[in-house]
């Protein structure tokens, strides 16, 4: 984790700096995907939970996805279940669906939601079932990964209907299925058409690096813009790839379906979310 240390004239001075953003910003729908490291550190986790509040507090209207991959692993391992990937993705039988539904769905949702209210927030704990927010079928593709789903079609009245009332709605990525089925859903994704299907200004994604690196192996490297009309030849250079061509597909496929702008941060650095939204700087990579 990486700590900034400002003096008292530094804040007056960023505060300063954030109110031409404050204004721009209000009214105006953000969504962040938590997930990574942020979601482990307790110093991070708050700094996270104080950020949002913050943003909510000054008329920004948050959205809050989250991921929870560590959990979900940790009750698995607790009842014996080895956990399973293919291509990066969680392979998701029967028994692992009630693992991550329960997990996700309750544990680490109602905790975000406890945090938040703790922080003086207003929020809400949601999931893909509840009023019909996100239907999904069986991801097809070059391998099987189970109750793994693609979403079909998302159903954004119950957030803005939260949203409308100040509170900030907490979505656990678990979609419906056919037949009383329940898939899990990758949380980058679910955010980026959550975004899209909110005409949202802004999509953050929070991860464990600061951005897309033009050298993986040097942190100094980060592209901070990026065109979506760049991504293809940044893929053919090998810029874009492993890991980071999901989430940058994810980015690039939001500002296509009208995000203003789409953000990659680093959230192993405290009040990232303020940097980048409230400060001239920013920080991490963003696509427009």
């Amino acid at each position: 984790m990486f700590r900034i240390n400002i003096s008292t004239s530094d804040r007056a001075q960023v505060l300063t700096q954030a109110l031409p953003y404050i204004k721009q910003y209000s009214g105006k729908t953000v969504v962040i995907k938590y997930g990574g490291n942020a979601m482990v550190s307790d110093d991070l986790k708050s700094a996270v939970m104080e950020d949002i509040v913050l943003l909510s507090t000054v008329g920004i209207k948050v959205v809050l996805v989250h991921g929870g991959g560590p959990e979900i692993n940790d009750v698995l391992a607790k009842i014996g279940k080895e956990p399973k990937f293919i291509g990066g993705l969680r392979y998701t039988d029967e028994e692992t669906m009630d693992v991550v539904q329960m997990v996700l769905a309750g544990k680490v949702n109602k905790g975000l939601v406890q945090r938040l209210e703790q922080h003086g927030g207003q929020a809400i704990g949601l999931c893909g079932l509840d009023g019909g927010m996100i239907k999904a079928v069986k991801m097809k593709g070059e391998h099987d990964l189970g109750l793994v789903g693609d979403i079909t079609s998302i159903d954004v009245t119950l957030i803005r209907n939260c949203l409308d009332n100040g509170t900030i709605p907490v979505i656990a990525t678990v979609a419906a299925g056919e037949n009383d089925g329940v898939y899990n859903i990758n949380a980058d994704i679910a955010a980026a058409q959550i975004a899209s299907s909110l005409s949202a200004e802004k999509l953050v994604l929070m991860t464990d690096v600061r951005g897309l690196l033009r050298d993986k192996d040097n942190e100094n490297s980060l592209i901070s813009i990026v065109n979506v009309s760049d991504v293809p030849s940044l893929k053919r250079k090998g810029v874009i790839k492993g890991g980071m061509i999901p989430k940058i597909d994810c980015c690039v496929e939001a500002v296509r379906r009208g995000v203003k702008r789409t953000h990659i941060i680093d959230g192993r650095i405290e009040h990232s979310i303020l940097i980048e939204m409230l400060t001239d700087e920013g920080i991490g990579t963003m696509f427009l």
